[in-house]
């Protein structure tokens, strides 16, 4: 109803304009009807934000030259994608009709403004199919979802500073400090780290005072004598086991994410990020460049080989270095194809007593950048695009070892402030980015369906 009021209104206006001619046609020119590019009459005129009206040809070349979107008199951008301003266009084909068919004539023989013309369709098409989505997305710029993503990001910034602010804890002292110089205090601390069981054996440690120095005279005849009477020979094989490694590398073996980050700064810096951007590359790098170290542990820890080990400490499973049963492979491989981010959620599951807030922020960010991978699929699916999976497997790859070799390239030039800020933000921010990521998809999906 209100659409035909304003054509009937504007149909009027249009009339008396037409029916004024005779009466001011000696008042009436060319020149009022002008293009201020061309200064010719105007062919389908398009007025801009700032005022200014162009003919459709010429805002196009003016476009596809300078690729700027703001007015050519002014310089004001304009917003959204002009369109052509239809009361002007008949007011000018009613008055000068036979100066308009000469225009459009010209024009026409120009194939320079033809693809001007075509070039610059095609872009304002592209725009106004995003600018539905968009406004459906998020109408009014806010609401509730930005408080609750407000409330994450300060959650997540308590966290960050908690972290920060105990980072001269004993663990990071110890993956830095020789055994030898271990005092009895720090023995019970490494002592402790083994697993709940450890906690019998911590009074006997505690009365001999036994220090670094100690540790690394013990056998496991000491273990199983008095005043230790470590009776149980599974303990005594896992102490001794980690003792080694202790002897092996003069100092404490990195044990959680933070002392693994003290140790190896750079690389968890890139599996954090090369695990978020393309889970299955990383993986298989970890295979084939560092299977005994971190890809022998992780599979133990995924997939492990009986149900009763399940019950089992995480430091038994990081200490695991037999060759994993084709049960185990054949589990592993079929999440690490269908659902990688799944392997990354069960491993940060089992560290949930050691890393209480820090697994759970890698669970749900595993858990949405499932959903997105899911949702590139479907998009890939509904479009008909699933024949050029290859082509943009072959680009991603290509894309992740260029910034990884970028990286290591550049990493002893990049200060150590920048690379915690990375190591934090990609940790604890990018699981709230995530999250507006996937309501755009469903709402995306939504519209779709609509």
């Amino acid at each position: 109803m209100e659409e035909d009021v304003q054509l009937h209104s504007r149909a009027e206006k249009l009339d008396m304009m037409a029916a004024a001619v005779p009466v001011f046609s000696r008042q009436i020119s060319v020149s009022e009807f002008s293009c201020h590019c061309c200064y010719d009459i105007l062919i389908n005129p398009t007025t801009l934000n700032c005022g200014h009206s162009f003919c459709r040809h010429c805002l196009a070349l003016w476009w596809t030259s300078s690729k700027k979107n703001e007015c050519p008199e002014c310089r004001e951008k304009w917003e959204g994608f002009p369109k052509v301003n239809i009361l002007l266009r008949d007011a000018i084909e009613k008055l000068f009709p036979d100066a308009i068919e000469q225009r459009k004539d010209d024009i026409q023989q120009n194939s320079d403004v033809s693809r001007s013309l075509t070039a610059f369709q095609k872009y304002g098409n592209d725009q106004m199919s995003a600018a539905p989505n968009a406004r459906r997305i998020n109408p009014r710029g806010g609401g509730f979802f930005s408080g609750v993503l407000t409330a994450l990001t300060c959650v997540a910034v308590v966290l960050l500073g908690y972290h920060w602010s105990s980072r001269e804890q004993e663990d990071d002292l110890l993956v830095h400090k020789p055994v030898s110089r271990w005092s009895a205090e720090e023995v019970i601390h490494w002592l402790g780290q083994l697993g709940p069981w450890a906690s019998l054996y911590r009074e006997r440690f505690l009365l001999e005072r036994v220090n670094g120095r100690l540790l690394l005279t013990l056998t496991d005849e000491d273990f199983a004598r008095a005043p230790y009477d470590i009776e149980n020979s599974s303990h005594r094989k896992a102490i001794m086991m980690e003792l080694d490694r202790v002897k092996t590398l003069g100092v404490k073996p990195p044990q959680n994410l933070w002392e693994y980050k003290a140790v190896h700064p750079g690389k968890s810096l890139f599996l954090l990020y090369a695990l978020k951007s393309s889970p299955r590359l990383t993986i298989l790098y970890l295979y084939l460049f560092d299977y005994t170290e971190l890809f022998l542990p992780f599979i133990h820890t995924i997939c492990p080989k009986q149900e009763e080990e399940e019950l089992e400490d995480i430091l038994a499973k990081l200490l695991d270095l037999k060759e994993p049963a084709w049960k185990q492979w054949r589990e592993f491989l079929v999440k690490y194809s269908f659902l990688p981010y799944q392997l990354i959620a069960e491993f940060a599951w089992d560290w949930l007593e050691v890393h209480y807030w820090t697994s759970r922020f890698i669970i749900v960010n595993a858990m949405l950048l499932s959903v997105l991978e899911l949702f590139s699929f479907w998009r890939l699916w509904s479009r008909r695009e699933l024949k050029t999976i290859p082509h943009r497997m072959w680009s991603h790859f290509w894309k992740v070892s260029t910034q990884g070799l970028l990286v290591a390239i550049f990493w002893p030039l990049i200060p150590q402030f920048v690379c915690n800020c990375l190591f934090y933000w990609a940790l604890y921010f990018n699981p709230i980015i995530n999250i507006d990521l996937v309501v755009k998809e469903v709402r995306r999906l939504e519209t779709q369906v609509l």
